[in-house]
């Protein structure tokens, strides 16, 4: 796990901070993000009928269960610099959903740090680069390139 700083947060551009623990995409985490989003595809909630029509032969976890999971993961990996005061989701310039996430699968976070941008007030403006594997699968569940900003 990286150990940023405001101070040496620069160090870290072109690095890789790390790979988190595997985390488990289970039928409970993916029938609580359909609650809280309405998204209540059978795809992601019907076992019984996902084992049958679906190209997965499982329920999958939606695409954007999958991109939650970054946030967590990468400040697990310590993306966050620790003396600053607040850090901030700023956003995604790219992401590509590469791989369904079976329900029962286990995944994990590679993070780097791509760049370092100052912004107004101090502010600190970090691009990285996530990728989320999938256990025992060659093709990532998704990519994504993601904004932090960091405000000390």
């Amino acid at each position: 796990m990286a150990k940023l700083t405001l101070t040496t947060i620069r160090d870290f551009v072109g690095e890789d901070l790390g790979t988190s623990d595997w985390v488990i995409v289970d039928q409970s985490m993916i029938d609580q993000f359909a609650t809280c989003t309405g998204d209540k595809q059978w795809i992601h909630i019907d076992p019984d009928r996902a084992s049958r029509e679906s190209p997965a032969g499982a329920t999958i976890a939606h695409g954007f269960l999958s991109l939650s999971l970054i946030a967590p993961l990468g400040m697990d990996l310590g993306l966050a610099p620790v003396d600053a005061s607040a850090v901030f989701n700023y956003g995604l310039d790219k992401v590509r959903f590469l791989t369904p996430v079976k329900s029962g699968s286990r995944v994990r976070l590679q993070i780097s740090m791509t760049s370092v941008e100052p912004k107004d007030n101090g502010r600190l403006l970090i691009k990285g680069n996530a990728i989320l594997e999938i256990e025992n699968s060659q093709t990532p569940a998704l990519v994504a390139e993601t904004l932090t900003l960091v405000v000390p």
